[in-house]
């Protein structure tokens, strides 16, 4: 269940296209994750509801919201250029409703990359920083880097939360990735999860236990990037 204090919100991407949004704005918050889906599943599915509700916990708001493709039912993902305009959309009314919290932009998978792309292409206006939940490198069994090459013009502290499992971002790939962008990119790595950050029974920790060390990480890392601003 969607709990109480999430606020349904309605964002205008372009003339005669709107998407949907969930605010949850916990009191004395330190800053907003302007939070994208996967490709696979929308804002309510269970892992972003619970990552939003742990960030909520430690004093972190965000806002959800939808890709215009997942509101119209398609599952086809929508064009980069609609998608990072949707990105700019989002990143505009968490700047309305939260205006005094600095402004984390990024998501899950394909949402992430989407919100990397637009601030590649213009900085996104009043965002302090970029956070990927299981940055998509690659596609699967398909092992290349070409989607880290525009994230050379970010000029924005950037965390990557990946898993040792990731079939969209080798690490053996991603490492040096990140070792380039240094020191603006900071890199958690979640023992034995795969790209929708489940566990394996056999290695002795669960689920939960992976999301709370990102959502634990993420904090300490968003308190560090926007302490300035």
């Amino acid at each position: 269940m969607e709990p109480k204090q999430a606020e349904p919100l309605s964002i205008l991407v372009e003339p005669g296209l709107s998407v949907s949004a969930l605010l949850l704005n916990p009191s004395a918050a330190k800053a907003c994750f302007v939070f994208a889906h996967g490709a696979g599943a929308g804002m309510q599915h269970a892992f972003m509801q619970a990552f939003a509700i742990g960030l909520a916990e430690r004093g972190i708001a965000s806002l959800r919201y939808q890709f215009p493709f997942l509101e119209r039912g398609s599952r086809r993902p929508d064009p980069p250029a609609l998608a990072q305009a949707t990105v700019r959309a989002a990143v505009a009314a968490a700047a309305e409703h939260c205006p005094d919290l600095p402004l984390i932009a990024g998501g899950k998978s394909f949402g992430g990359r989407m919100s990397s792309q637009a601030q590649a292409a213009e900085p996104l206006r009043s965002v302090s920083a970029l956070a990927f939940v299981g940055f998509p490198l690659h596609p699967a069994g398909k092992p290349a880097i070409d989607r880290a090459q525009h994230l050379e013009h970010v000029q924005l502290p950037m965390l990557f939360l990946q898993g040792t499992r990731d079939e969209l971002a080798h690490l053996e790939l991603l490492q040096p990735v990140i070792d380039k962008l240094a020191p603006r990119a900071t890199l958690v790595v979640v023992d034995d999860a795969d790209h929708s950050f489940h566990i394996r029974a056999r290695s002795g920790r669960t689920d939960a236990q992976a999301m709370a060390q990102m959502l634990d990480a993420f904090a300490e890392w968003a308190a560090g990037v926007t302490k300035e601003t």
